[in-house]
Order: structure tokens, then sequence, then C-alpha cells
């Protein structure tokens, strides 16, 4: 019998031709970036930082609805295929904090069941960063957080200046610890005029290594303001004192354990040269050792100087820049502290800040008071504040979290955002 001939097999889709043109667009599909850049604010003013960085990265703000409905219920809808993309959400913390948690909790989720391959969220100011330590019978809320991230389907963060480095254990993925200090430097060198006659003031010994950092990158000389009882975080008891106390215990000869001493400081001294220069005083973010602290250095310059110095400084800037000294919110010690350096002989005195939050009669006391400039980045939106103080301003840090989202989607090391950050920077 004559053999068949075994022809190749023909499906019903060999017959199918791509329609005109489709070869283009498969074509540039592949082509396409392969991530997308979405905000999760509902309100404009908080969208401004996101548009900033899809400029820089000649991309398009991603496609979504966020909004609120009438019974106070977040509302996502994601109007875009993100299939296979790495996705970053860009949220700016407003006042309205926990709002825009559940916005950015429930955009990752969406994306996450959307099947994004990635989902990475950038957060300059990290919410509830304070309450990372126990307190009395209290909570860890920055670690609840965390948890609530990497449950929603967050694959990475980027953050700016976090209020302690420690936070980021609390992840179980990475997280970016930008640092703002290249921008605020530069603001000092650019901005400030005979910023070369100045000397970096550490406001207690605890920020000396913060202090000591600043004065190297400027090549400025450094003090310290020592003493008095200060109140830190190291010192704060957390109030819980269990178990609870017993009287009339007893205890075993062998167990008896030695009395701690409590601590007792000098007087307030500073340490370094200050007369007739220019102060940059580098502070600690914790907010009572922020007004003792400065309560102590008021009590000092109050008390008479020597003759042979004329005034304390020409130009005072309150310092409170990078990851211990990053937020700036109540002012009031800030004005009590400006009026008597001005009564000293400073002429113009600068408030600096990574993150400013500014909230409740902090703009009115700014403009009413001695302060001639308050700087801060655009980490936290303050556009309101700025329409209610013309005093306060902005450096725009979108450069470097634009940076940042092109060297993660492309694979890149980001050592080169981190050039010559120490780790007390």
């Amino acid at each position: 019998m004559p053999r068949k001939l075994l022809l190749p097999y023909k499906s019903v889709f060999s017959h199918f031709r791509a329609p005109r043109g489709s070869h283009d667009s498969l074509a540039m599909n592949a082509a396409r970036s392969g991530y997308r850049v979405f905000s999760a604010n509902s309100t404009a003013a908080c969208t401004e930082l996101a548009k900033r960085i899809t400029e820089r990265l000649g991309a398009e703000l991603g496609k979504s609805v966020v909004y609120q409905e009438t019974n106070g219920e977040t509302r996502v809808e994601i109007k875009e295929s993100v299939r296979g993309q790495d996705i970053f959400i860009i949220q700016t913390i407003p006042r309205d904090v926990n709002t825009a948690v559940m916005e950015l909790l429930i955009m990752a989720y969406a994306l996450k069941t959307s099947c994004a391959r990635n989902i990475i969220g950038v957060i300059p100011y990290f919410p509830y960063s304070k309450q990372s330590k126990m307190r009395k019978r209290g909570s860890i809320v920055c670690k609840l957080l965390a948890s609530m991230l990497a449950k929603a389907g967050l694959t990475h963060i980027i953050t700016m200046d976090l209020h302690q480095k420690e936070i980021q254990g609390f992840f179980s993925f990475p997280v970016d610890n930008l640092r703002a200090s290249p921008f605020l430097l530069q603001y000092i060198q650019e901005e400030i005029p005979d910023y070369r006659n100045a000397v970096i003031v550490a406001k207690s010994p605890d920020a000396a290594k913060r202090a000591q950092s600043y004065a190297e990158r400027l090549r400025l000389g450094l003090a310290v303001i020592h003493g008095e009882a200060q109140c830190t975080e190291q010192d704060m008891d957390d109030g819980r004192h269990s178990p609870p106390m017993v009287k009339n215990a007893t205890v075993h000869p062998g167990l008896e354990l030695p009395l701690m001493m409590a601590k007792e400081k000098p007087p307030i001294t500073v340490v370094g040269d200050v007369g007739g220069r220019i102060a940059i005083i580098v502070m600690s973010t914790n907010t009572q050792q922020i007004q003792d602290t400065q309560r102590n250095l008021l009590k000092h310059l109050k008390e008479p100087q020597p003759t042979k110095q004329k005034k304390l400084a020409e130009l005072l800037i309150l310092a409170v820049p990078c990851c211990n000294d990053d937020i700036i919110d109540d002012v009031e010690s800030f004005v009590a502290a400006a009026e008597i350096l001005k009564e000293r002989g400073a002429y113009k005195i600068f408030v600096m800040a990574t993150h400013g939050l500014l909230s409740a009669d902090a703009p009115r006391l700014i403009e009413e008071s001695s302060i001639d400039e308050v700087v801060v980045t655009n980490t936290v939106p303050h556009e309101v504040q700025k329409l209610q103080c013309p005093k306060i301003k902005t450096v725009d840090i979108s450069l470097i979290l634009s940076e940042a989202i092109r060297r993660i989607h492309n694979g890149e090391s980001m050592a080169y955002l981190f050039r010559n950050i120490t780790v007390d920077d």
C-alpha cells in the first residue's frame, strides 16, 4: 500500500492573520517601560509631588479614582491594566493621617488583586513613626502599620528620613530610607550669605554626632550645649512598673541588686566658641527634649555675657534635618528662642526641617515671630500653611525620589543615592 504523506498539523489558529498594524502595536507594548506611577491621594493638593515625580520620569500618572463615599468609606478604582508591571504608589500624608493610610492600603490591595508584579510604596513622610517605642501600656503602632502594608500587598517602600532608623526592622520587605540632608545643606550654601562665618551647635550631647556630621560637610566649627536635666527618650520611664510593687516583700540576701543612682547634670554650659559667629543648631526630634533644651538655652542666653562678646551670633539656624532631626510641628519653643536671640544681636533666624507638619497655629505663630524663614521639604503638603505665612519656604526633593523609582525598576544599585552618607546622617 502506498504510504500516506504526513502533512504538518494545522490548527484553526494557523489560519489567523493579525490585522494590519497589530505588529507595530505589539512591538510598542513590548518596548513600554513596564511600570506605572499612581497617586493614592483623594485631594488635589496632595498630588502635587506625584506630578513633579512623573514629570521628571517622563511618564504619565496612572489612571485611578480615589474618593470618599458619603458614609466616610474610602473607595479606590484602578482604571487601566497593571498586570505584570511594577507599580509605584506615591502617598503624601496630609493632616487627615488615617484617611491617607486607608487610601494607601486599599489601593495596594486593589493593585495586588489586579496581578501587579511588584507594588512599591513611595511614602516620603512615614506616618506614626513617632509611635515606634513602647510607652506605658500602649502599643508600637508603627510596627502595626508595617504589618498592614505587607498584608495589603506592598513589596518595597521608599521613604525619607525615618524618625528612627530602627523602624526599617519592622518591615518584612526592603525599605530604602533616603536622606534630605544634601538638599538642606545645598540650601544653606546657596541661599544663606556668609554661612562660612558659622559654627554648628549641638542642642545636646546626644546630637553631637549629627552636628559633627554637618560641621565636617560644611567645613565649620562645632560647639555643644551641655548641662541641666534634659529629658531624652532613653531617660523616659515607660510607666508600666510591672510586676506591681509588693510591700514588706522578703528578698533573699543573695539576690539584692544595687540601686541605680539618679542622673544629675551640671549647670548648662556651651562647650565651644560661639561669640560673634553664626550659630547653626542641630536638635533632637523628641518633643519634650526639644522644649526642655530650648528652655535651658534661653535661660543661658539671659545670663550676662562677657563684655568682649558684643553679640552672640549674626545668624541663627535652628536646623532639624535628617533621621533624628526630621519633623517640625510645634513652633512655640522656636518663637521663644528667636525673640531672645534677636535681643542678643541675631539679625536673621532660620528654621530648617525635613518634614514640615506645621499643624495647629504654627503658621500664625511663625508669621508673628522674629523668625525670618522656615525651610522645609515638600514631603508633606503645606500649601495652605504657605498662604497663611509667606515665611515658609519649600525645598523640592522630587529629584531623588524619581531617581530612586527609576533605579528600582531597572534593577540598578541604590548606592549612588547614598554617597557620603554615614550612620550619623
